[in-house]
């Protein structure tokens, strides 16, 4: 007999070898509908795969992230197998699941597969759907592996192989279709209900450009075609709120061949989104005790070897540059430039906690396939700091800067959020991980304390920490319900180490500092992504570029119209003049479009009275209203705001 845990400390004995569907059955027939994997000691198994140990359990339905990641991944074999079907010697690649749904990545030979072709594909997958076919989970050795591709002719799959280690390789088979995949994977393609193929776009193989490029297909699936319809709404939403969309519309952001791909050029609206979240941020910070400093763009390639960067993050770097016989690499943090602040005087413990912040430029080399509007670039602004302390003020430290991101939610109505604590995997010490265990036990240990003193919502994921520490990302939902990877918290206890950081304590002992990197507003170029979408272009009266517009009826009223924005600029309010000879009509309809919060409109009536009509975007009229009045009370709104 065995022990399984679940996760309420709850335990009961089976016999060894019990499946995750046998337990499931045991606990209710209900659970066992839903049941869609199971997590077995923090990995995730297929239902169908033997239990032989004492171990923790978690039985994963749809309601569960891994639960929907694994429904996805058995999605993709599911479209694999219809265009196998439908496309005769289609070669595969890979085909992972994402945070909404999955891809493959095909090579379909001389085929030209396009959007047109998905309605046959999806057809082909729920008529495959329906035969029930289960996914049988294969271990194979690595030459009977290669022998099967061989034979198949998929020289991607073969790519693949020689990556992997014999005795660790597992095929997958469902229906017609065999795939090297290491699952886990549903039941059955039954309980795939309602199935959505949404784009074909390029792909190089492996994301190297210089490699061949495939054609790669996107897709989602549900278990209820209701979820699926109430998802192609959202979908539909969405696009109205895509942030490349209305970063054009509204003139926030552009990109330029000659600047190249990846660098966006800030308009002067975006600029002066910029300069107001800069501007709120650095006031939050200056209350919370931070120092402001800054550091240059580039530096020496020895900075990053002592950091540990360069073994780690090499290929996200740009490439170096010699200049005088030294290598010189663009900056792609500034976490060493901070520590270098840091060592440039002697410390005391009378001096920690010292928070050193900077909205520091950063430059990384992000694939060309991987680029997406303002939420993948090569050119970030960072909201950025570090915080020496000891470790006595760790869990104080750590908990306020989580406290400013629960601010911050709150400022910008962010209703949504999670904070995943990424943990190491101690196999990978020396590898992917520092090789410290101790001090990852210890640090990992001071974080989970910390969350669980707060009453933060969180979840545990396991391998997925810095290379130097644990660390927290923020996931957050737009007011659609769209997930983003916003902030990060970390904790990083190997680079003090590297750079020797000291500070002398009361009894004159020499001990390295802890270090937390937090960045809670991410970039400018990711959060005003997110803002974009979040607010639908529709920024609230503290952030918005134009907060009115002036709308003269005809040129007679221009005079009294410049009259009232020069009152206005002089009580602080951001307003634009529309002189143009256009019906009031049509300069009404382009204030609503380029989302400006309030209109306010002038004719014979106004101009005697020296009053302004006030509209408001998306409301319409407000009634009449003197124009100081009308800006005393923006001014109170704007001070609610924030």
């Amino acid at each position: 007999m065995i022990k399984i845990t679940f996760p309420d400390g709850s335990d009961r004995s089976y016999e060894a070898g019990v499946t995750g569907m046998d337990i499931a059955q045991s606990i209710s027939h209900g659970l066992a509908k839903k049941a869609i994997a199971i997590k077995v000691n923090g990995q995730v198994w297929d239902l169908t795969r033997p239990v032989n140990e004492d171990a923790t359990v978690q039985i994963l339905t749809w309601e569960d992230k891994e639960g929907k990641s694994t429904f996805w991944h058995s999605s993709a074999h599911l479209m694999a197998e219809a265009i196998e079907a439908l496309y005769p010697g289609t070669k595969f690649g890979i085909g992972p699941p994402i945070d909404q749904g999955f891809y493959y990545d095909i090579d379909p030979g001389d085929r030209m597969i396009g959007a047109e072709d998905l309605p046959r594909i999806e057809k082909k997958m729920q008529e495959l759907a329906q035969h029930k076919s289960a996914y049988i989970r294969k271990e194979m050795s690595k030459s009977d592996a290669v022998a099967y591709f061989r034979d198949k002719g998929d020289e991607y799959k073969l790519d693949l192989l020689e990556d992997l280690e014999d005795g660790k390789i597992t095929f997958y088979e469902q229906g017609r279709f065999t795939d090297l995949c290491r699952g886990p994977h549903i039941p059955n393609t039954e309980i795939i209900k309602a199935i959505k193929l949404t784009n074909v776009s390029g792909a190089y193989w492996r994301g190297d450009e210089h490699n061949k490029q495939l054609t790669r297909i996107y897709g989602i699936t549900f278990p209820k075609q209701k979820e699926l319809d109430e998802y192609i709404q959202m979908l539909e939403e969405a696009k109205k709120r895509d942030h490349r969309k209305l970063g054009k519309e509204l003139e926030i952001f552009t990109f330029d061949d000659d600047v190249g791909p990846g660098l966006p050029l800030w308009l002067p609206n975006g600029a002066f989104l910029i300069e107001q979240l800069e501007w709120f941020a650095k006031k939050t910070e200056e209350e919370m005790g931070y120092l402001r400093v800054r550091t240059p763009h580039i530096a020496k390639e020895s900075l990053y070897l002592t950091s540990g960067h360069l073994p780690y993050y090499k290929e996200s770097m740009f490439p170096p540059m010699e200049l005088e016989g030294t290598t010189y690499y663009l900056k792609a943090m500034n976490c060493p430039h901070h520590h270098k602040i840091f060592a440039a005087s002697p410390r005391s413990y009378k001096d920690l906690p010292m928070r050193l912040a900077e909205y520091g430029t950063c430059y990384r080399y992000e694939k060309s396939g991987e680029l997406f509007g303002l939420m993948r670039v090569r050119s970030l602004q960072m909201n950025d700091a570090h915080i020496y302390c000891t470790k006595d003020q760790f869990e104080s430290e750590f908990k306020r800067v989580n406290e400013l991101y629960l601010r911050y939610f709150e400022v910008f109505g962010i209703e949504k959020y999670v904070m995943r604590f990424s943990t190491h995997e101690p196999s990978k010490l020396g590898k992917k991980y520092v090789d410290n265990p101790e001090l990852w036990a210890e640090t990992e240990d001071m974080v989970r304390r910390v969350l669980i003193h707060s009453g933060i919502p969180y979840e545990e994921v396991p391998d997925e920490a810095a290379f130097y520490g644990p660390k927290i990302d923020i996931q957050i939902w737009s007011a659609i319900g769209r997930e983003f990877t916003l902030a990060t918290n970390q904790v990083d206890f190997a680079q003090p180490l590297r750079f020797n950081l000291t500070y002398t304590t009361s009894q004159n002992e020499q001990l390295h500092p802890i270090v937390i990197h937090r960045a809670p507003l991410s970039t400018h170029e990711r959060f005003i992504g997110f803002l974009l979408e979040h607010y639908a272009g529709k920024f609230p009266m503290w952030l918005a570029p134009k907060q009115c517009a002036i709308l003269p009826i005809a040129d007679r009223h221009i005079p009294f119209a410049e009259s009232v924005v020069k009152q206005l600029k002089a009580a602080g309010i951001r307003c634009q003049l529309d002189d143009r000879s256009e019906s009031i009509g049509r300069k009404i309809r382009d204030a609503e479009t380029g989302k400006i919060p309030y209109m306010l409109i002038i004719g014979d009536k106004e101009q005697e009275a020296g009053q302004v009509a006030v509209r408001k975007q998306g409301e319409g009229d407000q009634g009449s209203m003197e124009v100081m009045a009308f800006a005393r009370q923006i001014g109170q709104l704007v001070e609610d705001m924030r």
